[in-house]
């Protein structure tokens, strides 16, 4: 689901990475559709290798935008420039465990962007995540 998505450090929204170019990477802007090179020194994340700091343990992302998408029943989630206060008990709700003390308001508002860009680009599909292929499920004999 999130493979190929990027986060680059001083770069507004979220990329999806197209092709390696000689000098780094060539992205394409999920906010404007704009193609560009993301240089090698850039300091570029892949949203599948993000996770949120909880009291136990780490929450891969996709997981808290599953829960997010749960809680909304599929639709946005409150906007980013919510007051702080209303930001924190929301994501209390989406992850009540998260470490109060690691996870700032500023990580929790580019969590909701996050979330609404990758919401309304339809690109949040949890199916394909749970998807089991046939070879890896064994067949079962009815019994006589």
């Amino acid at each position: 689901m999130l493979k190929g998505i990027l986060a680059i450090s001083g770069q507004p929204g979220l990329f999806k990475a197209l092709s390696e170019g000689k000098n780094g990477v060539i992205v394409e802007s999920l906010l404007t559709g704009k193609k560009q090179t993301a240089f090698a020194s850039a300091k570029m994340s892949t949203l599948e290798d993000i996770a949120i700091y909880t009291t136990s343990e780490d929450f891969p992302l996709k997981n808290v935008f599953k829960k997010i998408a749960d809680l909304e029943q599929g639709g946005v989630a409150i906007p980013s420039n919510s007051k702080p206060e209303e930001l924190k008990k929301y994501f209390e709700k989406v992850l009540p465990d998260f470490d109060r003390e690691r996870v700032y308001v500023s990580d929790i508002k580019k969590v909701l962007t996050w979330y609404n860009l990758l919401q309304q680009k339809e690109l949040l599909n949890f199916n394909e995540d749970e998807a089991v292929s046939e070879e890896t499920v064994p067949a079962v004999e009815p019994e006589a």
